[in-house]
């Protein structure tokens, strides 16, 4: 101990942007260590979510007719932003696989085409029409085309989607990846019915799916991105891919470490720094986190967060430009479901904002409470039967 300074090895009052150089738990070690910064307030890879509805944008009055999704990255050209998504328009809602036909859904994706929408401030959005249909028997998304996301690579644009050959919840939602490309944001669009990222082999994490694809330009090449479900019910577990290639068609090279990511669902990335940040929602030990890898590969948690958007799609300004110094974000879209009642389900649209950006320095994004009233958490309380057995356990334990 400094004999000049009695209190020299307490930790100080004013956090040191530094670690101390005094022993330190665990927990203090960490936050120099594990983090960018020690405090969510100097964390450039820390945001709270706000949302909004757009406009322009109807839903046949939330009758469960007509669902869109899955919004792919949202990107910029002709004066205009763009965005590409799952859309679904069936006489009915989903009726399940027992119910389910050639002309009514299974589930919200099936019997889905993949349409965009454009704007000119990223509130209010006209639909524009259809860029993938469903191809014909027996080519890879005759049954279904969805969750999709944009490429822009040498002075072309590509659209990669899930393609399944047979209805969704058979099994479960077996399916690979296929592309289209055209010269314009707006089409027409040339499916190449090719599949781009197929499934892995028998016994592999991935046999079965994948799922979400989100490319990135980065080191030169393509880094594609994807997810695929593992285990099997009744407890699946969701986890992250990365396929790497040197041509928007391939041949895609699966990385020998996958998965990169071993939480998150449809999960969101976007150049940063000189690495590689993710939005890893929903699924796995590391939900509701922001991870950073400085090679694209090796992934660590950068920041715990909450009200994560569901499917994001950001607007992420340099996701093609190969940038050495990724700028972040600060908007995207995203999507809402099981809007509506029990046999009108459908799924909405959404705008989110944020501040994960080098560029932009919000305070009232870095704050970590939310205030609810009191409704917003009891609309997820105990089910009937799940309150009579905790009933019937009380009054066990009272006569114990």
């Amino acid at each position: 101990m400094n004999s000049e300074n009695p209190n020299s090895s307490l930790f100080p009052y004013g956090l040191p942007r530094e670690r101390p150089n005094i022993p330190l738990s665990r927990a203090m070690e960490r936050l120099y260590t594990r983090y960018s910064a020690p405090t969510y307030w100097w964390n450039e890879l820390y945001s709270q979510f706000r949302y909004t509805p757009l406009e322009g944008l109807e839903y046949n009055n939330g009758d469960g007719t007509l669902t869109r999704r899955d919004p792919s990255k949202v990107i910029r050209a002709n004066g205009k932003y763009y965005v590409y998504y799952t859309r679904r328009s069936t006489s009915t809602p989903p009726q399940g696989v027992e119910g389910g036909t050639d002309v009514i859904p299974s589930t919200d994706w099936d019997l889905s085409e993949i349409w965009y929408a454009t704007s000119e401030d990223g509130f209010v959005w006209e639909e524009r029409g259809v860029a993938v249909p469903r191809p014909p028997k027996p080519h890879a998304g005759w049954r279904s085309v969805s969750t999709p996301d944009v490429l822009f690579w040498k002075g072309r644009y590509y659209l990669y989607y899930q393609s399944f050959l047979e209805m969704s919840g058979k099994r479960g939602d077996d399916c690979p990846v296929s592309v289209s490309w055209a010269d314009s944001p707006d089409g027409p669009w040339t499916s190449t019915h090719k599949l781009v990222i197929p499934n892995g082999p028998e016994g592999a994490w991935d046999q079965y799916s994948i799922h979400d694809p989100y490319p990135l330009i980065y080191k030169g090449r393509i880094y594609l991105y994807y997810k695929s479900d593992m285990n099997g019910r009744p407890e699946p577990i969701r986890a992250q891919g990365l396929a790497i290639a040197d041509d928007p068609l391939g041949p895609f090279e699966k990385c020998p470490l996958n998965p990169v990511l071993n939480s998150g669902h449809e999960t969101g990335l976007f150049p940063f720094k000189g690495g590689i940040a993710a939005l890893a929602i929903r699924h796995g030990n590391e939900h509701n986190t922001v991870q950073f890898a400085p090679d694209g590969i090796n992934f660590e948690v950068a920041a715990s967060v909450s009200l994560m958007p569901t499917a994001p799609g950001p607007y992420v300004p340099d996701a093609f430009t190969d940038t050495d110094d990724g700028r972040g974000i600060t908007w995207g879209l995203c999507h809402f479901t099981e809007v509506g009642t029990r046999d009108r389900r459908h799924s909405i649209l959404a705008r989110f904002d944020c501040d994960l950006s080098q560029g932009h320095h919000e305070p009232w994004m870095r704050e970590t409470e939310h205030w609810w009233p009191p409704e917003f958490y009891f609309r997820s309380g105990l089910n009937e039967d799940a309150r009579r057995q905790r009933e019937q356990a009380a009054r066990e334990d009272l006569e114990a």
